[in-house]
């Protein structure tokens, strides 16, 4: 299992900038974070809070990619390397860590995890004409309108509840309860669930929610179960949904639990031990467990010999993310720009990484519209 200590033997988390005035970068400045030999991505994600485990497993997934591949001597001649500071889950601290990392010089921003954060640093990065690439969220909101900068690997969160909503009418399923985080992510993803279920002629049954970074589920455990629910769809982070699942077996509870990806199968699996059986995670990556898929046989002879770090999802999206950037960067040569890798980018239609395709174009920065649904087990394990 994937354990906070474990993670950072490896990976020395750097601090937050702080906020400060933004001037406008040097040419020299700009230039800073691409040379003759060596290419730099900036990073602002959890690495410490309620989301660490998020943050931490895509930066060890990349990093694993990004070794591999500069161990061979880089792309074009360059290693890539991912600078990396921790916004704890919290926009203003990401803004911080945004501006900072553009004053770097960075080339790119790579890989940031959540709405919000994301949210906050888009607008940054688009006024440099830098790449956003792989931010790991669904969120529609970051899709549209098009923008040329951001690229999106994963599928939406609409595209995730529509598959729930799916397996829901296929097995019969028409008492659904909604558990959600207050947040602007939690009202999003419920918003796009009630649509998918209003057009499957179903409506939850109850709903109710957590305060952000809170497991205080009590009251939302009683107003659900007082509803008689034959499904529970949960929308929060992996600490809150873990103790609602545990309150709500503790009370006789023994139905299925729905969550959306970005809850982190590894860190839910972590906190619910043994009574994670019965719950039901969304994914949008391929799954890493077993070498049948071309991508995960690369990501799992990657972790070989890695103490301290198993597979997961959240580990094979950054791997995902640094595939593809580094294909980006292959073909966009070796007199690499911004604009050229942006270019380069925007021609990989219905390019096959290995098991999963990403499909762009000069009008489409969404990647890929995958999903499947996946069912975690009292032992520890996840079966497709």
């Amino acid at each position: 299992m994937l354990r906070r200590q474990a993670l950072l033997q490896g990976a020395g988390l750097l601090g937050a900038a702080s906020l400060g005035a933004f001037p406008r970068l040097s040419h020299a400045q700009q230039l800073a974070g691409l040379t003759g030999e060596k290419i730099v991505l900036g990073q602002s994600a959890a690495f410490s809070g309620h989301s660490e485990q998020l943050g931490l497993q895509l930066f060890l997934g990349a990093k694993l990619y990004f070794d591999a591949l500069n161990a061979q001597g880089g792309v074009n001649g360059r290693t890539i390397e991912i600078s990396r500071l921790d916004d704890g889950n919290d926009a203003a601290r990401c803004v911080s860590n945004t501006r900072s990392l553009i004053e770097q010089g960075v080339f790119a921003l790579f890989g940031y995890v959540g709405t919000l954060t994301s949210q906050a640093a888009l607008p940054l990065a688009s006024a440099e004409r830098m790449p956003f690439f792989a931010p790991s969220t669904g969120d529609a909101a970051l899709r549209e309108p098009f923008n040329r900068y951001a690229f999106h690997l994963r599928a939406s969160y609409a595209d995730e509840t529509a598959a729930i909503v799916k397996q829901f009418k296929s097995v019969g399923t028409k008492r659904i309860a909604i558990f959600y985080e207050n947040n602007t992510h939690g009202k999003t993803v419920v918003a796009g669930l009630e649509r998918a279920l209003k057009e499957a002629q179903l409506a939850p049954v109850a709903s109710a929610m957590v305060e952000r970074n809170s497991t205080e589920v009590g009251d939302a455990v009683k107003t659900i179960l007082a509803s008689h629910p034959e499904a529970i769809v949960q929308i929060s982070s992996y600490q809150a949904s873990a103790a609602f699942v545990r309150r709500a077996r503790s009370q006789g509870f023994t139905r299925n639990f729905y969550n959306v990806s970005f809850v982190g199968t590894q860190a839910l699996l972590d906190e619910l031990g043994s009574v994670a059986r019965g719950v039901v995670v969304s994914q949008v990556m391929p799954f890493p467990y077993n070498t049948a898929i071309p991508i995960a046989a690369e990501y799992l002879k990657s972790l070989k010999d890695k103490r301290g770090i198993a597979p997961n999802y959240s580990g094979m999206e950054g791997f995902v993310a640094a595939k593809a950037f580094t294909e980006g960067v292959k073909r966009a040569g070796r007199n690499l720009t911004r604009e050229g890798f942006v270019d380069a980018m925007a021609g990989m239609q219905k390019h096959n990484l290995g098991g999963y395709v990403l499909d762009f174009g000069t009008q489409q920065r969404v990647g890929s519209s995958f999903v499947e649904l996946t069912l975690l087990t009292e032992d520890g394990k996840v079966r497709r």
